[in-house]
């Protein structure tokens, strides 16, 4: 078996529990992508002769995930818990910049005109839906970091597959993040089938780039057998 196919068929397991995370048969199933994220990024940590220390920025990310979906997936309709699941995973996207600061630069022409869009959104659409002043300016402040995290992510540099599949991952976790918004402030209810299929394809998809840049994949041979 090739070394691509080996990659695939190991992320087949936080596929199989996106899938039951999605079908609501638990926290641990839904909890499960980022959990198999930190356990594949803690293998090649400790498989690899030199240690790759950025990997911490991608366990810290999926770490403080899990936190932000535990308060969102319990606040039971309160501002509060949608507030700290906010800052948890504003936590979680200094990781994930972190890491791609870590394998490249930030596109700044690129980040600064993404983020005017986005700040049209939050100024057209978001921002008259929220009546309360604190959750108004923890989802700008998100939106923010949420843009230089793609910024950045755009900017990563070096294997070229693992490149693709960390911008395509931060891209997911934006998305899934919009949809979120736009079900909850702007009560559009029927997108919100799209929101953890992103969200777990995002984690597999930063995993998968990380296993593709790491030298532990990189070094298993081409065979077909």
């Amino acid at each position: 078996m090739s070394t691509n196919k080996k990659i695939y068929s190991v992320l087949l397991v936080p596929s199989i529990l996106g899938i039951f995370g999605y079908l609501d048969y638990g926290f641990f199933f839904k909890s499960g992508t980022a959990g198999f994220g930190i356990l594949m990024s803690l293998y090649i940590y400790f498989k690899e002769n030199k240690k790759p220390n950025d990997i911490w920025f991608v366990i810290m990310a999926f770490v403080f995930s899990i936190a932000g979906d535990w308060f969102l997936s319990t606040r039971n309709g309160q501002t509060d818990r949608f507030v700290i699941g906010i800052g948890l995973f504003f936590v979680a996207h200094i990781g994930y910049l972190s890491y791609a600061l870590a394998n490249g630069t930030m596109k700044k022409k690129f980040t600064a005109i993404f983020t005017a869009v986005f700040l049209m959104y939050y100024a057209l659409v978001l921002f008259p839906a929220i009546d309360e002043m604190v959750l108004n300016v923890a989802v700008l402040i998100y939106l923010l970091i949420s843009c230089l995290s793609f910024g950045i992510a755009v900017g990563f540099r070096g294997n070229r597959e693992a490149a693709a599949a960390y911008i395509f991952g931060i891209f997911l976790v934006l998305f899934s993040d919009t949809i979120i918004s736009i079900k909850e402030f702007v009560g559009i209810a029927e997108v919100g089938f799209l929101i953890l299929p992103t969200y777990y394809m995002a984690h597999i998809a930063v995993t998968y780039a990380v296993m593709k840049k790491s030298a532990v994949f990189s070094a298993l041979p081409e065979s077909n057998g």
